[in-house]
C-alpha cells in the first residue's frame, strides 16, 4: 500500500482505530514473463510469529483455494452469495473451521461430504470485537474438503465504499470499491484473515448492466459489460490483497501488459500520466527477475479513496491525487508495482512485519525512480520522508520504532507507524547496499524474492536468510549486532547512511532569504521546481507566518485552491495554524473533495486545535462524510472526538 507519495504519513496518531545486474539479464517484454506454480509455505512459525490480529487457526486448518459466488446491490449497499472453501487439514485431529468476519450476516453453512452430497452444519458466530470483528466457529466432524458459507454483507462493511453518482467523476452511476488491508477483507467475505495464509481463488459476480466489476485476477481489457462476469486468480495470495471495484468504468492500453481503468472522463488523462509504467516494469525486471503475475492494470478510483495507491495484485487500485499533469507523483506507481516483488510475492506473516512489505517496496520504488527519472529525485525523495520519519519519531512510543514488533505491541494493525515500516525499513535495505555494494547486494535481494515466492514470513525468516548469505558469506561488512539493531531497536542506528540533495539546499536557501528578508525566489527559478522542491520549500516554514507573509506567498505562488494535493496538505495545516482565514473556503473545499487520508489529515487535526477550527472541521465533515470511505470517516472521527473531549477532561481536573 502507497499511504504517501512522496513520503509516509503520521498514521499512528491520525488513525482512529492506501532491487546483480550480470545475473539479472533484462526480461523479454513483448510477452509475458512466465508464471511459475504457486507455492506456500507449511512452515509451522513460532508462537511469537503468529498472527495476534486473527481468529485463524492455520496451524490447524488452512484455506487453500476461495470460490466466490456474489450479487452486487448499489441499492442496497450490499454483496450478497457464498463463499466455498477447498480446506487443508493440516492436524489429524482438528474438526472446526474458524474464520474471521466483520458485521456480516451469516445466512448458512454446508459442507460436502465424501459422497458429494451437501449438508448443513452447525457455526457460532460470536460477539464481536471492536477491533478484531466476530469469530465465525463451524462444526466439521467430517473434516469436509469443502465448505461454504452464504452470507450478505452490511451497507456499512468497513471494507466496502459505495458512492452515489454525485460522487463519482461522471457523476451518472454509482460506484464501489473495497480496501482490504489491513484486516478489511474479513468485512465482505468470512476468511482466514491473515496474510499467513494464501490462498487461490475464483469468483463469479453479477452486478447491474451498465456496470463493470474488475477484481484482483485476470481482468480482460475485452470484457463485455454485461453484468456477468468471471475472475480466476491462479497465483496465491492472502486475503488483504483480496480486492473488487464496480461502476462506469473504460480501459485503455499503456503496453501490451499494461493498461489503464478509470472513469471515462479520466481514463486518457490517467494512461498519459502513467505512460511510463511498462519502462518501469522492465526496470525492476532487471533488478529483480520476471514479473510473475501476467498483467498489471491501473484502477483510478475516484478522489473518496483513503490512500495513495493498494498494490491488488493485476490491479493496482490509485487515487486520482496523483494525476497533476508532469508525472511528478508516479513514485506512487513504482511503489504499487515493486510491492509485485516485495509484498505480494514475499509477504509479511502479521502485522507485526509490516516493514517485510513496505521496506523492501520503499526501496524498491527508490531504486525504479532513480533509474527513470534521476537521482536527484530520488534523493529529494528520500530526504522528504527521512524528516517526516525525524519527526513522527519525536511523539510515537519507542517500542513502534522497531522495524519487528513484539506481540501485543499493536491492538489495530491500521496503528502502525507507517514512517518506521516505509522509511526506516528502506534505510535500512539502502545501509545493507551502502555497506555491500549493489553489486553484491542486488544479486542477494533478487535471490530473497526468488527463494521465498508465493510464501508469507516472519521477520525471523528474513534474519536467517539475511545472516546466511550476506553476513556470512561476506564478512566484515555488517555485524550481528547492527543487523539487530536496525530491525529490533529504536529510533535510527547512528550507522545510517545520509542522503544530501543540492536542489534542497538551494530550497533552503530561497526561504531563509525569504523569512529573514522578505525577498522572494526568483521566478525563474521556482518557474522550475518540481512538486518535491515546493513541499520542501513549505515544509521548512517557521511552525507560523503573519497573514501578510501568508498573503505574499498566495499572491505568488496561489497555493490556497491548488490542485496538487502534496502541496495542499502541507499548506492548509500553516494557514490554520497562522490564523490566515482567507484559506477557509478553500479548505472547505479541498476536505468535501478529497478522502485520501494522508492529504486531508494533517488540516483536520491543526482544526481541531481551537474553537473556531474545530466548528469548521465538524460543518465539513457533516458535508464530506457521505463520499468518505468507512476508514477515513474513523480516522476523521476519532480527531474531533479528541478535540471536543479534551475541555471536558480538563475541566474535570
Amino acid at each position: 500500500m502507497r499511504i504517501s507519495t512522496l513520503s509516509v504519513c503520521l498514521v499512528a496518531a491520525l488513525a482512529a482505530a492506501g532491487c546483480s545486474r550480470e545475473s539479472a539479464p533484462a526480461a523479454d517484454s513483448s510477452k509475458p514473463a512466465a508464471t511459475p506454480e504457486a507455492k506456500v509455505s507449511d512452515t509451522v512459525v513460532a508462537a511469537a510469529d503468529r498472527d495476534e490480529h486473527s481468529y485463524a487457526q492455520p496451524d490447524l486448518v488452512r484455506i487453500d483455494d476461495l470460490a466466490l459466488e456474489l450479487k452486487v446491490d448499489f441499492a442496497a449497499k450490499t454483496l450478497a452469495g457464498s463463499a466455498t472453501y477447498t480446506l487443508d487439514w493440516t492436524d489429524p485431529k482438528a474438526n472446526q473451521l474458524v474464520l474471521d468476519t466483520r458485521d456480516l450476516k451469516i445466512d448458512k453453512v454446508t459442507g460436502e461430504s465424501a459422497d458429494g452430497k451437501w449438508q448443513d452444519l452447525t457455526f457460532a458466530l460470536a460477539e464481536a470485537d471492536k477491533t478484531l470483528g466476530s469469530k465465525l466457529t463451524i462444526d466439521a466432524p467430517e473434516r469436509n474438503k469443502r465448505i461454504r458459507v452464504a452470507y450478505l454483507t452490511s451497507p456499512g462493511a468497513s471494507g466496502l465504499q459505495w458512492l452515489e453518482p454525485s460522487m463519482t467523476e461522471g457523476k451518472k452511476q454509482p460506484f464501489m470499491f473495497s480496501q482490504s488491508q489491513q484486516i478489511h477483507a474479513r468485512s465482505w467475505v468470512p476468511l482466514q484473515d491473515t496474510p499467513s495464509v494464501r490462498f487461490t481463488y475464483t469468483a463469479h459476480v453479477t452486478a447491474p448492466n451498465d456496470a463493470m466489476v474488475l477484481m484482483s485476477a485476470d481482468n480482460d481489457p475485452k470484457a463485455a459489460r454485461d453484468g456477468d462476469y468471471s475472475f480466476k486468480m491462479p497465483q496465491k495470495i492472502p486475503s488483504y490483497l483480496l480486492a473488487i471495484a464496480a461502476g462506469d468504468l473504460s480501459f485503455q492500453p499503456i503496453s501490451n501488459r499494461s493498461g489503464v481503468w478509470a472513469e471515462p472522463a479520466m481514463v486518457k488523462k490517467a494512461a498519459n500520466e502513467f505512460a511510463d509504467t511498462e519502462k518501469m516494469m522492465e526496470t525492476t525486471e532487471k533488478l529483480y527477475g520476471p514479473y510473475r503475475w501476467e498483467r498489471y492494470d491501473i484502477l483510478v478510483l475516484p478522489p473518496s479513496f483513503p490512500y495513495g495507491g493498494m498494490e491488488n495484485p493485476r490491479l493496482t487500485f490509485a487515487t486520482p491525487t496523483v494525476i497533476v499533469g508532469d508525472k511528478s507523483l508516479v513514485s506512487l506507481v513504482a511503489h504499487e508495482l515493486a510491492h509485485s516483488w516485495s509484498g505480494n510475492l514475499v509477504t509479511f506473516s502479521s502485522s507485526k512485519d509490516g516493514w517485510l512489505n513496505e521496506g523492501f517496496t520503499s526501496y524498491v520504488e527508490n531504486r525504479i525512480v532513480e533509474s527513470l527519472y534521476g537521482k536527484e529525485r530520488a534523493d529529494m525523495e528520500n530526504v522528504i520522508g527521512r524528516n517526516e520519519l525525524a519527526a513522527e519519531f519525536k511523539t510515537i512510543d519507542p517500542k513502534l520504532q522497531a522495524l519487528a514488533l513484539k506481540p501485543g505491541t499493536l491492538k489495530d494493525p491500521d496503528d502502525a507507524s507507517s514512517a518506521t515500516v516505509y522509511t526506516k525499513g528502506a534505510w535500512f535495505l539502502q545501509f545493507l547496499e551502502q555497506r555491500y555494494g549493489r553489486e553484491v547486494f542486488d544479486p542477494f535481494l533478487r535471490s530473497y524474492f526468488d527463494h521465498f515466492a508465493f510464501q508469507s514470513i516472519p521477520t525471523t525468516k528474513f534474519v536467517e536468510y539475511a545472516k546466511a548469505n550476506l553476513l556470512a558469506k561476506h564478512p566484515g561488512k555488517v555485524s550481528e549486532a547492527e543487523l539487530d539493531e536496525w530491525i529490533y531497536g529504536p529510533g535510527i542506528p547512528k550507522s545510517a547512511p545520509a542522503t544530501v540533495s543540492p536542489r534542497f539546499d538551494a530550497v533552503d536557501a530561497a526561504r531563509k532569504a525569504w523569512v529573514e528578508g522578505g525577498t522572494l525566489p526568483a521566478a525563474a527559478a521556482t518557474a522550475k521546481w518540481s512538486t518535491q522542491e515546493w513541499v520542501h520549500f513549505i515544509e521548512g516554514m517557521p511552525e507560523t507566518l503573519s497573514v501578510e507573509q501568508l498573503k505574499a506567498l498566495d499572491a505568488a505562488y496561489k497555493f490556497t485552491g491548488t490542485p496538487n494535493g502534496e502541496i495542499a496538505q502541507r499548506w492548509y495545516p500553516l494557514t490554520v495554524r497562522s490564523g490566515y482565514h482567507d484559506a477557509d473556503k478553500a479548505i472547505a473545499a479541498f476536505l468535501e473533495k478529497i478522502g485520501r487520508r494522508k492529504l486531508i489529515m494533517p488540516t483536520y487535526t491543526e482544526l481541531a486545535k481551537t474553537p473556531e477550527g474545530l466548528k469548521l472541521a465538524e460543518d465539513t465533515f457533516a458535508k464530506a462524510r457521505p463520499g468518505y470511505h468507512p476508514i477515513t470517516t474513523g480516522s476523521v472521527e476519532a480527531v474531533i472526538a479528541k478535540a471536543k473531549s479534551a475541555p471536558a477532561a480538563a475541566a474535570g481536573q
